[in-house]
């Protein structure tokens, strides 16, 4: 019998902030993927990079400044670096926590490049923040080099563009993997953003939203279910008002009508629903659950189900 085969997006809550509690985090988000694989489950796992991904910039560009006979670090190798130190983690947690279940399966991260269109609109209109606080004559600096930045809280910060994701360069490797039923870490991060140049991929200056990623990625292998874990245990209407209203189930037109309307906050529900919309599609077998980690668990039955 097929395996059924899952793609679990980690968010910002079960991977924590700073080295000690993303060690924490990834042995508790170990034992919720461990019980899908004895469940005999196929699983892949996508994960965001924010807090990481920026304390990398930060650091490279503050090395950087100090010794400026370095060149500077492009966004697209932090975000490698992003992928490799938090997937390091979460393959180390998870086969921890196999091998205490009696269960032999190798764990592999995957430095996961994906293409993004050059001419996206979303390079012409960046709304990304990254990196350090910089007063006005360093944030100059940076818009002499081409980059843009934006006035924040005690200064400038920079900002960089959030293209959709086209194609994923590495997703044979995870569909070999997956074939020799192993677990897969890949995508950290929405992967790192690259444009096609013949038979040369070239860094982007972005970042790609990690939840339209994991789509792309849980279509491609073809999946039958996305999993998004977030802060919240559903999406929910009016959000935050006096008639907030959890929604328990969402059919895509339902989804897509609410998106529309705006009920989503951007950068927040929005990818996520937008997300499950993209990989859904017109199937009536995928179906997308968004909801938070519970302690060491993940309750498929206690989340927003989305589905044709």
């Amino acid at each position: 019998m097929k395996k059924k085969r899952i793609v679990i997006a980690l968010g910002h809550h079960a991977l924590g902030t700073t080295l000690p509690e993303q060690k924490i985090a990834a042995e508790k988000t170990a034992k919720a993927v461990a019980a899908f694989i004895k469940d005999d489950y196929q699983v892949v796992i996508t994960h965001g990079n924010g807090p990481q991904v920026g304390m990398i910039h930060m650091a490279m560009a503050e090395f950087c400044r100090i010794y400026p006979e370095y060149t500077a670090t492009p966004m697209s190798v932090c975000s490698a670096m992003s992928q490799g130190y938090i997937g390091y983690d979460l393959q180390n947690a998870i086969r921890q926590e196999l091998l205490n279940l009696g269960i032999y399966k190798p764990v592999s991260t995957v430095l996961t490049q994906v293409v993004v269109d050059p001419y996206d609109d979303a390079f012409y209109h960046p709304t990304k923040i990254i990196g350090r606080v910089m007063n006005a004559e360093e944030a100059e600096a940076e818009e002499q080099k081409g980059n843009y930045v934006i006035e924040a809280e005690g200064g400038y910060r920079r900002i960089v563009a959030a293209p959709k994701p086209i194609d994923i360069v590495e997703v044979e490797s995870v569909r070999a993997l997956l074939d020799a039923d192993q677990v897969v870490v890949a995508c950290g991060g929405g992967g790192i953003p690259v444009l096609q140049q013949a038979n040369k991929l070239k860094g982007a200056s972005a970042v790609i939203e990690k939840d339209l990623a994991a789509a792309k990625l849980a279509s491609l292998i073809d999946a039958y279910m996305l999993v998004i874990l977030t802060g919240v245990q559903k999406a929910c209407l009016n959000y935050g008002a006096p008639d907030e209203k959890p929604l328990d189930e969402l059919n895509i037109m339902q989804a897509q009508k609410y998106l529309a309307a705006g009920q989503f906050e951007a950068g927040s529900m929005e990818p996520k629903i937008q997300a499950a919309i993209d990989f859904i599609g017109n199937s009536a077998i995928r179906s997308t659950v968004i909801t938070k980690l519970d302690g060491e668990k993940i309750d498929l039955t206690n989340g927003t189900l989305i589905h044709k």
